[in-house]
């Protein structure tokens, strides 16, 4: 086995698709250190609102350390649960207009521990096509049939429903922003198709909350659903402070159900105070003030309106993922490469984290980023684009 590893790595770095790592040596943020030294740009942390960093979050960490101790070394329903998980819970359901929340290491863990306590061998999912790879196992480990709809595509939704009528229970399992294109799900129609063809609806709002809506209350305030959600799962580790943790959130009875059944809620360490206490004073950030995002809003908005009028291919986006399509996979590592030359720091995605021949940059923006970072990203893209003969 060791050698046919070895054999396949090799492949991997010849074909141009292996996947290389650097090193950051400070905090997360939009101008970072290298362990080389070197300082550059970041435009490819998911640190939408600039948060990683943020004095205040860090300040409410340390308080909770002080207060609550290091580790919970338990899970939950032993001796893990403190009264800052209970505090937490209940904010993040008021944020997203929800009745109960249960918190996870990851949203990994959620969306790979929400679907088999609820669904078995006689019930139906229907997931989007471009579903996030968490969302993809959770579904595998569960025994309810499987029906796929192209993405965003309601007429095949619809198609699908029809089809999984025969079913006890139907849901329809899709991210709020597909994270690799960042276009997001119309959840008004979705949530009117749930309610024509009798089906649940769970959303993984990962890149959304903190980002679309009109104050950045996720993918149901942007589409007046809010509410009609039965589930919706999250992250603490984008928006919400960029540290780790998951959650899900919605109908009192089924967060009830996933706290008696949900293996990795019952056999995972709880998270941390320092992340529980991070999360509640991120949380306070954003329903104190819409700064943060309406800043977002703004960068995104320039940012976006530059790469189109230098020419770049890039998807249609309402988050702050913008595609910059390549198509090739070894042109997206070389453009990487080159705009890192230029203290522009992103990362080129390719199969299998995108299908073949749809290797991409993807940017991402963020609240923490100034004018002028925004203009020398826009210049290198522009200055590289034009030397590789892409614009």
């Amino acid at each position: 086995m060791q050698s046919y590893l070895a054999g396949e790595l090799e492949n991997i770095r010849k074909a141009g698709l292996h996947k290389n790592e650097h090193v950051i040596a400070s905090p997360q943020g939009v101008e970072i250190t290298l362990d080389t030294g070197r300082q550059v740009l970041n435009f490819c942390a998911n640190n939408y609102l600039g948060l990683s960093a943020h004095p205040d979050i860090v300040q409410a960490a340390h308080r909770a350390l002080d207060s609550h101790g290091f580790g919970m070394s338990s899970v939950r329903f032993i001796c893990g649960t403190q009264d800052m998980h209970k505090e937490l819970e209940r904010r993040i359901a008021r944020f997203f207009g929800t009745e109960d929340t249960i918190l996870y290491a990851s949203c990994f863990d959620a969306n790979g521990g929400v679907f088999e306590p609820l669904l078995g061998e006689e019930d139906a999912i229907i997931s989007d096509a471009l579903n996030h790879a968490s969302i993809i196992d959770g579904i595998r480990l569960c025994k309810a049939v499987r029906y796929r709809y192209a993405n965003a595509d309601m007429d095949d939704l619809e198609k699908q429903l029809v089809a999984a009528q025969r079913h006890r229970f139907r849901i329809i399992a899709t991210d709020a922003v597909f994270s690799m294109d960042g276009n997001v799900a119309p959840m008004d129609s979705i949530c009117r198709l749930a309610e024509k063809y009798d089906a649940l609806v769970m959303i993984d709002e990962c890149h959304s909350a903190g980002v679309v809506g009109a104050t950045g209350h996720g993918v149901t305030e942007l589409f007046n659903v809010r509410g009609q959600a039965d589930i919706i799962t999250g992250t603490l580790g984008k928006a919400l402070g960029g540290g780790i943790g998951g959650f899900a959130t919605g109908r009192k009875e089924i967060i009830r159900m996933l706290r008696q059944r949900s293996r990795p809620y019952l056999f995972s360490n709880s998270i941390p105070p320092s992340v529980v206490g991070a999360g509640i004073a991120a949380l306070d950030l954003l329903e104190t003030s819409t700064g943060l995002h309406d800043r977002l809003t703004q960068n995104i908005h320039r940012f976006m309106s530059g790469m189109q009028q230098s020419g770049f291919d890039i998807k249609p986006s309402r988050s702050a993922i913008v595609a910059v399509m390549l198509y090739d996979a070894a042109l997206s590592q070389e453009f990487a490469e080159r705009l890192l030359q230029e203290g522009i720091y992103v990362v080129g995605f390719y199969y299998p984290v995108v299908p073949k021949e749809q290797a991409r940059i993807r940017v991402q923006l963020s609240a923490a980023h100034t004018q002028a970072h925004l203009d020398r990203a826009l210049n290198a893209f522009a200055k590289i684009g034009r030397e590789l003969k892409i614009i």
